[in-house]
This record gives structure tokens, C-alpha cells and sequence, in this order.
């Protein structure tokens, strides 16, 4: 009887969860249609007008032309090339900038704005991302248990007897505040200082990168009209690499938290349930045996 109440409700926490999850995915859904779908129609109808209007002012150009020209604009921007600027802009795979594509390949963030185009570069980047991902997946596994006894070593410090939750709560607020700060709040300010972004976009930035979400929508380090300075992006690969350790850890205690609210609620809803059951099962007994003593 155990064992089928324990089968019944894993079956029961599993299906919560599929349910849960699509809906949210869903969810989402509904939401980037009703808040991006007027602006796409917007934008699509913006460069519709911007076109004819380029065409009436050039009058040498004919539409073929100009999607001709429009082509090349979009092939030489998937191949990692800025259109904006001149051929003097700097290249896109000296050492600093290849260090941090092969920081995106190993860490999956992948933002799309560059990738090799020979072929060579293409099979190696294959091979480099079957060896470097499980080889990041190690690192950033052993960082997160650096930062974790770390924490314990720190809760231990200020432990004092009585007040063990007070002492864990300070410490994991500690953590999240601390981490916050160092790879969400003060990244996003230098960022939009360089860049020239709003700090709404450099946190923006700072999130999908740290999450590996990485759009490609922005991408530090790409404006042919600013000169970095030559380690300004493997940096930026540093702060990605200890960035995606914390936030993982972050994630993973959202994960156990998530976990344990939703069986809490199973488990008091499977007890009721049970509870019920045996209530139902000694009312029928009583009135069996009321029934048969008379």
C-alpha cells in the first residue's frame, strides 16, 4: 500500500511538473506575441517606407539593384563582417576576439553574430565544442563547490548556538546581494559606459549572457566606430566564466526551492487524500458492524 501511495504520488509531482512547465512556455508565449508582434509590423513597415523612399531619392538604382546591394549587406554581417565603418576596422579574429568566441562555444552562450565561415573552421569548431563544453561543465562545477565551502566556511565563522537559521539566512543573503552586485549591477554600468548603452540594455546584456541565453542582439566590443582597448574582451570572458558559476548556483537553489514548495503542496494534498480515504474506509467498517449487530 506504501509503495503504490509513493508511485502515485511521484507519477502525480511529475505530471504537476510537464503541466507546469508547459504552461509557462505557453505563457511566455502570449506574452512576447502581445508585447513584439506590433512592433515587428512596425519596423517591417519602417523599412518598407525607408526603401522606396531611398529608391525615389537615388533614382539610378532600380529595386533589383537595391536588393542585390541589400544581399551583400546581409551576407557580410552573417559572416561576422560590420557594413558600417571601412575595411580598416579592426579584425574580428585576433587573439582577443577569438578568445571570446571560444568562451561562448564552450560556455553554449553562442551569440550568433560571429562564426566561422571556412570549412576548416567550421569542422574544428565541432570537435572544440565536443571536448570544451564537458571540459566548462567540469570547471564551472568544481568553481560552484569552491564558492560553496567557501559559504559554509563563512557560516561556520558566524555560527552561534541557537541561531543556526538567522546565520543561513544572512549568509545566502549575503551570496545573492553580493554576486548581484559583482556580475549585474556594476558590469551593466561599465558597459553602457563603453558601448554607449542605456544601463536598462547593459543589464539586459548582462543576464543573457550570464543565463547563456546569448541573442546576439547585443554583443560588447562590435562598434567599428569605438576603439576598445585590446583585452577589453577577454575580460568580458573572465566575467562570463565566474558570472555563469554564480548564477548557476542561483538557479540551482531556485531549482531545490521550486522542487520543495511544489511536494510540499503534493504531500499535504496526497495526505488529505489519504486521510480521506481511511476516514471513508472506518465509517464503511463501523456501519458493516452496526449492521450486523442487529
Amino acid at each position: 500500500m506504501s509503495r503504490f501511495l509513493l508511485c502515485d504520488r511521484q507519477t502525480g509531482w511529475a505530471l504537476a511538473l510537464v503541466l507546469g512547465y508547459f504552461l509557462y512556455l505557453f505563457l511566455g508565449a502570449m506574452v512576447f506575441q502581445l508585447l513584439e508582434k506590433q512592433a515587428e509590423a512596425e519596423s517591417r513597415n519602417q523599412f518598407k517606407v525607408g526603401k522606396l523612399k531611398f529608391l525615389q531619392n537615388y533614382t539610378c538604382l532600380d529595386g533589383p539593384a537595391l536588393e542585390q546591394f541589400v544581399q551583400i549587406i546581409m551576407e557580410a554581417w552573417e559572416k561576422g563582417v560590420n557594413p558600417k565603418g571601412n575595411s580598416t576596422n579592426p579584425s574580428n579574429w585576433d587573439f582577443s576576439n577569438a578568445l571570446f568566441f571560444a568562451g561562448t562555444v564552450v560556455t553554449t552562450i553562442g551569440y550568433g553574430n560571429l562564426s566561422p565561415s571556412t570549412i576548416a573552421g567550421q569542422a574544428f569548431c565541432v570537435f572544440y565544442a565536443l571536448g570544451g563544453i564537458p571540459l566548462n561543465l567540469a570547471f564551472l562545477k568544481q568553481l560552484g563547490k569552491a564558492l560553496n565551502m567557501y559559504l559554509v566556511r563563512l557560516e561556520r565563522c558566524l555560527q552561534r548556538p541557537g541561531h543556526s537559521m538567522v546565520v543561513q539566512a544572512l549568509t545566502m543573503t549575503f551570496f545573492l546581494v553580493a554576486g548581484t552586485l559583482l556580475f549585474l549591477i556594476f558590469p551593466p554600468m561599465i558597459f553602457s559606459y563603453v558601448e554607449g548603452w542605456s544601463y536598462g540594455e547593459g543589464f539586459y546584456f548582462a543576464f543573457i549572457s550570464l543565463s547563456t541565453i546569448g541573442f546576439g542582439d547585443y554583443v560588447i566590443g562590435t562598434d567599428p566606430n569605438k576603439h576598445y582597448i585590446s583585452v577589453y574582451r577577454s575580460l568580458a570572458a573572465i566575467w562570463i566564466i565566474f558570472g555563469l558559476a554564480w548564477l548557476g548556483l542561483v538557479f540551482n537553489l531556485g531549482t531545490e526551492l521550486m522542487e520543495k514548495i511544489f511536494q510540499l503542496k503534493w504531500h499535504k494534498t496526497s495526505r488529505m487524500t489519504v486521510e480521506n480515504s481511511i476516514t471513508k474506509l472506518e465509517d464503511q467498517l463501523d456501519q458493516s458492524r452496526d449492521q450486523e449487530g442487529r
